[in-house]
């Protein structure tokens, strides 16, 4: 799958701002013979996690249709979303262009900051792609990749994320893979710790979607500030040669239960829907039983990655989805 400098900001939460609107009054009402608030039955039927967007599923929009990425805040609040998680390829090539630079780093801050106070969202996390190879076994090459990964822990900071989301990609070699992602995590995480930064590993394609393996990782690494991020559906292991079609998967359900002991995020993957509206390859009410189970309640990030449904439509089923299959959970 497919750090200097930086103008700091107070995350702004509007009052009363909940997944299903803000309320300027309350009304009361009888049901059942009882008086009861529209604000109470919110809190109610509200799910026991928060909706964030992952950017990643507007990357067409961005990419092939022009769209700015600075849009995302205004995006995000019409779709009905309180959280917002960024990807680092999104601002590319202004980012990738300047190389990355104090000067372009603090823009992008800055920029992205404007928007989600200007609409009143939370910024969550950014998702870092194209930066190096965390589990690399040339160790002058995992380190590079450490310091590159250093002022997007720094540009967290500056917007009030909680977390940056890597990549443990390298050696297929699943013992010279968790020694080389331990040595990575650990010396990134050592330093995000001094700016109260968690590092969060995706399933996301190689050995890292083999949850076993990834859950072991973590137990290694042992830092308080150093992750998951469990992926509905990212558990292709191996591709077929020259195409994008999966040959090994792990599987999801097991991968998702492995991972949420560690869990400081979540993703909501999803493809395409039938008539009930339900993703046609995950069972949703499953895996938020797990993710439940697992004492989580914070953001789960909508990621649409369909073809049937155009962005903003896939979004929106996703972000329905989601809510209908929290009101099967026990």
């Amino acid at each position: 799958m497919k750090r200097r400098n930086f103008i700091t900001k107070t995350s702004v939460a509007g009052v009363g701002l909940t997944l299903f609107g803000t309320y300027a009054c309350k009304e009361t009402k009888k049901v059942d013979g009882q008086e009861t608030t529209d604000v109470q039955e919110a809190i109610e039927t509200a799910p026991f996690f928060k909706l964030s967007l992952a950017q990643w599923s507007m990357h067409k929009m961005i990419m092939e249709d022009g769209v700015d990425p600075y849009s995302f805040a205004e995006k995000a609040k019409n779709w009905g979303f309180e959280g917002l998680e960024y990807v680092s390829q999104l601002y590319n090539p202004e980012l990738s262009d300047a190389n990355y630079s104090d000067e372009a780093m603090a823009a992008f801050v800055e920029k992205s900051n404007a928007e989600a106070q200007k609409h009143g969202l939370k910024n969550v996390l950014i998702m870092i792609d194209g930066q190096g190879n965390l589990a690399v076994s040339d160790e002058t090459e995992r380190n590079e990749t450490v310091e590159k990964h250093k002022k997007w822990v720094d540009a967290a900071a500056a917007m009030g994320c909680h977390a940056i989301r890597v990549n443990l990609s390298g050696s297929n070699e699943p013992e010279e893979w968790k020694k080389n992602s331990v040595d990575g995590l650990t010396k990134l995480a050592t330093y995000a710790k001094t700016k109260n930064i968690n590092i969060l590993v995706e399933n996301h394609g190689g050995l890292s979607s083999n949850g076993a393996l990834h859950a072991e990782v973590m137990e290694m690494v042992n830092m308080d500030n150093c992750g998951t991020l469990p992926d509905f559906g990212n558990f292709c292991m191996t591709r077929k040669p020259d195409s994008w079609d999966c040959l090994e998967s792990y599987d999801k359900y097991k991968g998702v239960k492995e991972l949420m002991p560690y869990a400081k995020a979540v993703s909501a993957k999803s493809n395409n829907f039938d008539a009930q509206g339900n993703d046609t390859g995950i069972d949703y009410v499953k895996m938020l039983q797990m993710v439940k189970d697992a004492g989580y309640t914070g953001y789960i990030g909508v990621e649409y990655e369909g073809t049937e449904l155009g962005e903003e439509a896939g979004i929106i089923a996703t972000k329905e989805l989601l809510l209908k299959a929290a009101k099967e959970v026990v």
